[in-house]
């Protein structure tokens, strides 16, 4: 997307973009224990809502480049607010098959088509937020959609959990139309648009691109190997599944504290910051793979969540800076696959192994991750590459 003016901009279209950013996250905050719920009628497994989860984040790999392709000469808002109503049209089926116990792969197709939007969505709210604040504001409002959208990680599982206790199928509707409150949330800006290219081009495909969505793997992997394991770490201490939204709200509540620092920091980190919050996060993520008690696993949640948010941050400033202008919401986008394929990685572990494996891949991933960030950054001498 283009660079452009936003001295005119209300600090409401703030407000209400961050707003959106919240509600947005209601369907994916609340899928891992939702899906897991729904899908114990089903199959009577927990574990098959992973494959649900892994439907979904499947769909979103293979659409959101292709999907946000299609926006590019349409008013971002616009777009936006049709593939978010194409999503809940998607969920809503989900919902309308379980009740009528059709059979578990139409389920998935259903969930798939929900996915298959879903990464272009979100490129294009996020591509919004440059229309909305100024470039030398985006690490505060980057801070404050971290904060948000961790508290509709928080809230989301225990309503999942609450609901889907006493009807999953409802659960489902009613979180999935939370998610699509975006329509009406967002404001509208007219000349939100992609600028025609400049140089004919301009490659998503680069290191520097490609170091910060393999970042962005690997948090997502050890974020989603505690969100989609919530349930499965609730029954392997002992407690009954609907008891899972404890980890995830450990987690979700310590990522809201780092959000907040980021916000009233309103700064980009340099490197040694980077690396040190790469390797706690680590930290954070060998304690859970240890499974040494309840209590140690909400300490590795806690330690996982409080760099969430301030390296996430720091990924999207780095992706926004690297970006061609006209190919923002795709690179956007991509980061959002990236995410899912953090997921489906955690997700087809779960499915196909265990807990630990799951647990121990992501740790793995994460310290992989320490380690290339650190060579990058000591081979360039530079505060981002």
């Amino acid at each position: 997307m283009a660079t452009n003016p936003v001295s005119d901009a209300p600090r409401s279209a703030l407000i209400r973009w961050l707003l959106a950013y919240g509600t947005f996250a209601v369907p994916q905050a609340a899928g891992p224990i939702a899906y897991a719920l729904l899908a114990i009628p089903l199959t009577g497994d927990p574990g098959s809502g992973a494959a649900i989860v892994l439907a979904i984040t499947v769909a979103q790999v293979v659409g959101a480049v292709p999907i946000a392709r299609l926006g590019r000469q349409r008013n971002a808002v616009a777009f936006l607010k049709l593939l978010v109503a194409l999503r809940m049209l998607a969920l809503a089926a989900v919902a309308l098959l379980a009740a009528a116990g059709a059979p578990f792969t139409l389920i998935l197709v259903a969930a798939a088509l929900a996915g298959s939007v879903n990464g272009a969505a979100f490129g294009y709210l996020r591509s919004v937020l440059n229309y909305v604040v100024a470039a030398s504001n985006l690490p505060r409002a980057l801070g404050l959609a971290a904060t948000i959208g961790e508290f509709t990680f928080v809230a989301a599982p225990v309503a999942a959990s609450l609901l889907g206790t006493i009807n999953p199928v409802f659960a489902l509707l009613a979180l999935g139309a939370l998610g699509t409150l975006p329509v009406v949330l967002v404001p509208g800006i007219s000349h939100a648009r992609a600028a025609a290219p400049a140089d004919g081009g301009g490659s998503l495909v680069r290191p520097a691109i490609l170091l910060w969505l393999a970042c962005t793997v690997a948090n997502s992997a050890v974020v989603s190997s505690i969100e989609i394991g919530a349930v499965s770490l609730a029954m392997n201490y002992g407690f009954p599944p609907a008891m899972g939204f404890i980890f995830t709200v450990a987690l979700c509540v310590a990522s809201v504290a780092g959000g907040v620092w980021v916000s009233v920091r309103n700064r980009t980190p340099g490197r040694s910051a980077v690396l040190l919050y790469l390797a706690l996060m680590g930290a954070g993520a060998s304690l859970i793979a240890a499974q040494l008690s309840v209590a140690a696993t909400i300490v590795g949640a806690v330690i996982v969540g409080c760099f969430l948010a301030p390296l996430s941050t720091y990924y999207s400033l780095m992706l926004d800076a690297l970006a061609p202008p006209h190919r923002k919401a795709e690179l956007f986008a991509l980061a959002r696959t990236a995410n899912a394929v953090g997921i489906i990685l955690t997700s087809t572990s779960l499915t196909l192994t265990s807990l630990l494996v799951t647990q121990t891949v992501a740790t793995a991933l994460i310290l992989a991750a320490t380690v290339t960030v650190a060579i990058a950054f000591f081979a360039t001498g530079k505060t981002a590459p």
